[in-house]
């Protein structure tokens, strides 16, 4: 019974291990040299729960400091001090200092700077606002080498560039079929695109915002090997228990 176990696996194995040039490369339906000059662009959009980091700063640096919120006593406790992020509220808003409350919920970085820079144009000149989001991260699941979460240190990340982070589609995971989970202040939305496709650089999905999901879904030889898997631990371990009987039965004779 065990060998017909190895055997099955075996050639399950080399089934599945095959795969055709359609399903596993990207962009296939590129020419060579072809340019594509894509109108897609990234706007990253401040949601409820992000942790914003601003920093406001010009000419009269003692003018500035109100506008700055820092953690610690700074050198005379000997501790460095930290600037303090603002989390967005579930009313989409942060208190930020001497203005009060300003509220954020849909606005890019730069909706944001230019607000900043009007309710601050009675109190500085010029001033320079520095904005980032920190805690912008994405999941990728699913068929790929490193599932997990990952941080983002720029404004934007692009699918493809996900995916790398997580080593890339294991050759089991379907390309022409991801899965992005997008969440609007607790609504979810579902997309899908086509990674062998030139087309996927006009997917509204293609530029990923902070908490969207990446999933993989495995191929019909992935969902079959899984399975397989799975009952062939069942009958070795059946197996293994009647083996064990039947030495405890002949040793006892």
């Amino acid at each position: 019974m065990g060998q017909k176990i190895i055997v099955i696996t075996l050639f399950v194995f080399l089934l599945t291990s095959c795969a055709s040039r359609k399903e596993v490369v990207y962009f296939q339906d590129t020419g060579n040299f072809e340019t594509l000059v894509s109108t897609n662009r990234s706007v990253s959009k401040f949601k409820v729960d992000d942790l914003v980091s601003i920093h406001v700063s010009s000419l009269n640096p003692e003018a500035s400091m109100p506008f700055n919120l820092f953690r610690g006593s700074g050198m005379a406790s000997g501790m460095r001090s930290e600037p303090v992020d603002y989390l967005v509220d579930e009313a989409g808003e942060i208190d930020f200092p001497v203005i009060g409350k300003l509220k954020i919920e849909g606005l890019s970085p730069e909706d944001l700077r230019i607000l900043l820079r009007n309710r601050l144009a009675e109190y500085l000149k010029d001033p320079i606002i520095n904005i980032r989001l920190q805690n912008f991260t994405i999941t990728v699941l699913g068929e790929v080498n490193r599932p997990g979460t990952y941080p983002v240190n720029g404004e934007q990340i692009s699918i493809l560039e996900a995916l790398g982070f997580a080593g890339d589609l294991t050759i089991r995971g379907v390309r022409d079929n991801v899965l992005v989970i997008r969440d609007f202040n607790g609504t979810k939305v579902y997309t899908r695109v086509d990674l062998t496709s030139k087309k996927l650089v006009d997917a509204p999905v293609y530029y990923l915002t902070q908490n969207d999901v990446v999933y993989v879904e495995p191929n019909k030889s992935g969902i079959t090997s899984s399975s397989l898997d799975q009952r062939a631990s069942i009958a070795i371990s059946i197996a293994s228990v009647l083996i064990t009987s039947t030495v405890i039965l002949i040793t006892r004779q």
